[in-house]
């Protein structure tokens, strides 16, 4: 890799909170145009190291939670607008919760079609299902339209079929991705390189051509 498409470096830092560190001493790089899957047991440090890289490159970051702390009263289509809203000033924001301006309506139609929610566009998020809410949560991170997309077990909430096409969109629209996943074969067929955690260490790290299933296994079974 060119290192002047290096967009994440860590070198033997400590990751974590006060004395004791979730990943000691790590060292490593994210380069841009690489889909990324971090795999481990919950615990292991996924959910650290996505945080720190977030930290990194906050405005150039779609970060799309594994909670998807909906505001339960709003519909899809304001719940979903929320990922712009530092895009525009406070009346316009204000102007489009009373009456959707033509523009995001046509922006979040979209959207909310190719996520398999058209017709809950108008509907409140306390009224959706738990696969519904999860497609919102993946809709409101790919509306603030930032070049890489970063997700914590982003479509663990959804059937297979459902992830894969999803996994499919967000790799489509961004040329940088970073996935905490759980799902081996989602792993393998959406990402380019992955990184295996265990107890606060990588001891995996390579490109997903050179992996199979069984390779990856050993990253689930307690050591």
């Amino acid at each position: 890799m060119n290192a002047d498409s290096c967009l994440f470096q860590f070198h033997r830092q400590n990751l974590g909170y006060g004395a004791s560190p979730v990943l000691p001493d790590l060292t490593l790089k994210i380069y841009q145009g690489e889909r990324v899957a971090l795999l481990g047991e919950s615990g292991t440090g996924k959910s650290t190291l996505l945080r720190h890289l977030r930290e990194l490159r906050p405005k150039e970051v779609a970060w799309c939670p594994q909670n998807p702390s909906l505001v339960p009263v709003l519909s899809t289509f304001h719940n979903i607008y929320m990922g712009r809203l530092a895009h525009y000033s406070v009346w316009y924001n204000l102007a489009n919760l009373v009456r959707p301006q033509a523009k995001p309506k046509a922006e979040i139609g979209e959207l909310a079609d190719n996520l398999g929610l058209g017709s809950q566009l108008w509907q409140s998020a306390e009224r959706l299902s738990g696969g519904q809410q999860s497609r919102v949560n993946l809709g409101r991170a790919l509306y603030q339209n930032r070049p890489i997309f970063m997700g914590d077990e982003p479509v663990s909430a959804l059937d297979e079929r459902q992830a894969d096409a999803l996994l499919q969109l967000l790799c489509v629209r961004h040329k940088t991705v970073v996935l905490a996943l759980h799902n081996i074969e989602q792993a393998l067929t959406h990402c380019t390189r992955i990184i295996g955690l265990r107890a606060g260490r990588v001891v995996l790290d390579a490109p997903t051509h050179t992996l199979n299933a069984a390779d990856l296994s050993g990253l689930y079974q307690v050591a």
